[in-house]
């Protein structure tokens, strides 16, 4: 893999956790904080997009830059695992439940959304 790769891999996730920082919090100061909604947006929208990618059958290149340096460094597996132990935490068991099985079942759902429109393309 070429230094040019490298650098890409940096500026683009750099760039990713910029628009993650900015969505969850634009989402967050709309909704409110008792769920954390920002982050669900997050992961929904870059499982839309993982799928996506996955369905126009790019490159290695063009894959790991977009599906690990874009993508990767956009959505955020700890938050929502952090998120969650914090409802539990709260006592909020229904809450920390609904964050578990909507971002499983939507997830899956985008993901495969994303791909079905990504293999048409």
């Amino acid at each position: 893999m070429n230094a040019l790769v490298w650098a890409a891999v940096v500026l683009i996730g750099g760039t990713g956790s910029v628009l993650r920082f900015y969505v969850d919090g634009l989402v967050s100061s709309a909704s409110g904080r008792d769920f954390p909604y920002g982050t669900l947006v997050v992961n929904l929208s870059g499982a839309v997009v993982l799928g996506l990618l996955t369905g126009l059958a790019l490159g290695h290149d063009a894959a790991l830059l977009g599906g690990t340096a874009a993508v990767g460094s956009y959505t955020t597996f700890s938050t929502w695992m952090l998120e969650t132990q914090r409802l539990t935490e709260e006592r909020q068991y229904r809450r920390a439940v609904a964050n578990i099985a909507v971002s499983l079942v939507l997830g899956v759902a985008a993901t495969a959304l994303g791909r079905l429109i990504g293999g048409a393309l």
